[in-house]
């Protein structure tokens, strides 16, 4: 049996990382609004850096045994058809 606080580190880290995916995809449909187009070096800068860093929070939580491997797989994969949607749907008002 897991001991209650460890059930409530993972709901909270897995929360946290959530969190952080979210921020990426507001951060991105903001871009593509208002500032830069999805072909813009700014935009695929911000996109690889934010990407990069939650893959590290990722990785850490998964070395934490925070998350399963399999979660933060998701996380990543979910954020990148959310953002591949963005994306493409920018393209189609140009």
């Amino acid at each position: 049996m897991v001991p209650e606080v460890t059930v409530n580190h993972r709901e909270k880290a897995y929360a946290l990382l959530k969190a952080d995916a979210d921020k990426i995809l507001r951060l991105i449909e903001v871009q593509i609004e208002n500032l830069t187009m999805p072909q813009c070096p700014v935009y695929e800068e911000v996109l690889d850096t934010q990407m990069f860093g939650l893959s590290k929070e990722i990785d850490f939580a998964v070395r934490l045994n925070l998350i399963s491997e399999n979660e933060g797989k998701a996380l990543l994969e979910n954020l990148e058809k959310k953002l591949n949607i963005l994306h493409e749907a920018s393209q189609n008002t140009l």
